[in-house]
């Protein structure tokens, strides 16, 4: 080995040891999650549920903030700019892989400024229909929306929202053109589909799971790859005629780019082991989510995907961010 080559492998093992080093000591003060939207809300919620099993696990304060505010960006941009020692992360939702291609300019770059810890949870929305719509399943849904193309519409939570996004995606893969009606938050639109004023939505699973048994509202098909274990018997969009149709709700958790692996090494672990605990797990089901075991570099895979996605849709229907 060269004198040169013998010195980089110098350097790089003295790194591996101190990062290792640095992880044995972790953590010895209180650590912050912070979350882009309002207290109460299912982020939040989650936050605050990888705080408590972290807390428990490691007998320090873990303390989630909430910096709300132009759909995540306000607390994305405070924790890339933090310090990379572990005791500031991000928990971000959805909107952080939407928000690059709808906001003309962020203050961080989303794949740059993150390095990846944990996938807290996911969760998938149902595609479901007021009962007085005829189609009694998605393909004869599909049939009757090209035949009265812009006839049909579909509410969601909100422009840029996940049930919004997922609603122009079934318009791409499926060539169909359902009318989006946005309302301000799930609630309204769910509320708005019981009623009728609206033709089909895309509610969350926990949100419309006693509506669907109850028969004042028709599942059609879930916007995840794998069937949901809260609807055995609805087929997912990819299974009920648009192949590859996946739209997840998701919770992360990442820390500013540079942070040791060894922590975030760490942290992965006892977030998964915490959130498959079965208190945490019964807390996720409230929510509509499932715990996640991805890896680091799982999470950027994902977050990649998402990117990738969700650019080519809100550039194909022109949508920017109005705040």
């Amino acid at each position: 080995m060269s004198p040169t080559l013998r010195r980089i492998a110098q350097i790089v093992s003295l790194l591996l040891v101190s990062s290792a080093a640095f992880a044995q000591q972790y953590p010895t003060k209180p650590i912050r999650i912070i979350v882009g939207f309002a207290a109460g809300g299912p982020t939040e919620v989650a936050a605050r549920l990888v705080g408590q099993k972290l807390s428990d696990k490691w007998g320090q304060p873990v303390l989630v903030e909430a910096r709300p505010g132009a759909g995540g960006n306000i607390a994305a941009e405070a924790v890339a700019k933090a310090a990379p020692d572990g005791y500031t992360l991000l928990l971000p939702a959805f909107a952080h892989a939407v928000n690059p291609a709808m906001y003309e300019k962020l203050a961080f770059d989303t794949e740059k400024d993150f390095a990846s810890v944990a996938m807290v949870a996911t969760s998938a929305n149902v595609f479901a229909v007021h009962p007085s719509v005829p189609a009694k399943n998605l393909r004869e849904l599909i049939d009757l929306a090209k035949a009265q193309p812009n006839k049909l519409t579909f509410g969601s939570a909100g422009t840029g929202s996940a049930s919004h996004l997922a609603g122009e995606l079934l318009n791409s893969m499926a060539g169909i053109k359902l009318t989006h009606v946005p309302y301000k938050g799930a609630a309204p639109a769910s509320n708005d589909l019981l009623g009728g004023h609206i033709t089909s939505a895309f509610p969350s699973v926990a949100l419309a799971q006693p509506q669907i048994q109850a028969g004042k509202i028709r599942a059609l098909g879930v916007a995840s790859l794998k069937r949901s274990e809260a609807l055995p018997d609805v087929p997912t969009i990819s299974e009920a005629g648009v192949k590859g149709f996946e739209v997840l709700s998701w919770y992360g958790l990442l820390a500013p780019t540079g942070t040791p692996a060894g922590i975030v090494t760490q942290l992965n672990q006892e977030v998964v082991r915490g959130m498959h605990e079965r208190d945490a797990v019964e807390k996720l089901k409230a929510l509509g989510a499932d715990p996640s075991r991805m890896t680091p570099a799982e999470l950027t895979a994902f977050i990649k995907g998402e990117l990738v996605k969700w650019t080519k849709v809100i550039k194909d229907i022109g949508l920017k961010a109005t705040d």
